[in-house]
């Protein structure tokens, strides 16, 4: 990590100057992988502060002759880069977490936001996974959640409860790879807890041991089946409209059909001269 001090003192200067609330820079599991962890704050700007970090973060790579990417599976070998995104609701006159339940810990409101997010999320990846190389994190990595349980500090489950205490409780969606748009998660998110708000969806039982191991999965597989999931949900289309829906479809579509067109190097030299 010392080795990336100069440059992530530049990061923290020019965040500053531009009131990106970044909490902590660690390292992670991968090499040269950096977890940046930001303040919890209004969704819009949020995202306002992830779209210029990115960018800031890419300037000051190549000022240091370094590159900055926030590709989803860079690497082979290596684990992928995530967007993890925490989550709660709260009162908009007392400002109290309505998420909490005294009682019971979670509110009735967040398990319908949770089987909102059970239900929704797989029918919206191709916002979570915007990319060809986003299901390579998904399918390509052990330690990637490729399901739709919930538990709480589970962090095998798409969806983790990391605190149960009434100021942090929140949920915690960690399917979306690092490639996807800010205000396009955050949308997506908002927009299927929403509709398990309003649907009054039950979510599944807590999820308690780790399924990492599980070979099943509730997510699509690649991006043809994101997008038929995606153009045929009519509850996503009266959120979003159907225009936008279309519009997400017709250009994801557009660039898998650019990924199948090349002829990769896996491909010649396992099937050139053996098929």
């Amino acid at each position: 990590v010392n080795e990336f001090d100069n440059l992530f003192e530049d990061v923290y200067n020019y965040c500053e100057e531009q009131n990106i609330e970044i909490d902590t820079i660690n390292h992670e599991s991968g090499s040269a992988q950096m977890e940046i962890n930001f303040q919890h704050g209004d969704p819009l700007d949020l995202a306002d502060q992830v779209f210029l970090f990115k960018r800031t973060l890419r300037q000051s790579a190549i000022k240091h002759k370094l590159y900055a990417t926030f590709m989803a599976k860079p690497m082979e070998n290596q684990p992928g880069s995530s967007l993890h995104l925490h989550q709660s609701l709260h009162n908009k006159k007392n400002g109290k977490n309505i998420f909490f339940n005294k009682k019971n810990i979670l509110s009735n409101l967040m398990k319908n936001y949770i089987g909102g997010l059970q239900e929704y999320t797989p029918k919206l990846m191709p916002i979570h996974a915007p990319n060809v190389n986003s299901y390579r994190r998904l399918f390509a990595t052990w330690d990637a959640p490729r399901n739709t349980k919930w538990g709480i500090g589970n962090r095998s489950c798409g969806f983790r409860i990391p605190s149960n205490e009434e100021k942090g409780m929140r949920i915690e969606n960690r399917i979306s790879g690092s490639d996807t748009n800010p205000y396009l998660i955050i949308a997506a998110n908002l927009a299927a807890g929403y509709l398990g708000i309003k649907n009054k969806i039950k979510p599944t039982q807590e999820t308690k041991k780790s399924v990492f191991d599980d070979k099943k999965s509730s997510l699509p597989k690649n991006m043809e089946e994101a997008i038929l999931l995606f153009e045929k949900d009519e509850d996503l289309a009266e959120v979003f409209s159907q225009k936008f829906i279309r519009t997400i479809a017709a250009i994801r579509r557009v660039e898998y059909q650019a990924y199948l067109k090349v002829i990769s190097s896996w491909e010649r030299e396992y099937l050139l001269l053996n098929v």
